[in-house]
């Protein structure tokens, strides 16, 4: 009997090389449902700081400690990932920039425009 050429092929996805695009577009995908499972806690929080002064210095108090500052740079680092990658699917789509070359140096870009973002809120947060 001979080989059954469709069978399933084992991949290993640890050994799979994806260009910063794939990375990049997969960490859209990750990052908009983060932020959609957080945006039930981010309007909480936000109705309770609006109900009292004392729950919003409350809050404020928590958010400025060390691991309210941690959650908040993630935060910040989630949306401005998704908002770069975001764009930069749009002029994709629109065909800006969809050389092979043009869309690996802009899939960097937004990485680095999403770092830059970060590094700017984390200097305020903490000289705050």
């Amino acid at each position: 009997m001979g080989k059954n050429k469709k069978r399933p092929v084992y991949l290993n996805l640890f050994k799979i090389r994806l260009p910063v695009g794939g990375i990049l577009s997969i960490l859209h995908r990750a990052t908009g449902a983060f932020l959609v499972l957080l945006l039930p806690f981010a309007l909480y929080i936000l109705d309770r700081s609006l109900q009292d002064p004392t729950v919003f210095a409350e809050i404020s108090t928590r958010l400025m400690s060390l691991e309210g500052r941690i959650a908040l740079l993630i935060m910040v680092w989630a949306f401005a990932q998704h908002f770069m990658s975001g764009l930069r699917h749009l002029l994709l789509d629109i065909g800006v920039g969809d050389s092979k070359a043009t869309a690996r140096l802009n899939a960097w870009l937004a990485f680095a425009a999403s770092g830059v973002v970060v590094l700017l809120t984390g200097v305020c947060l903490w000289n705050a």
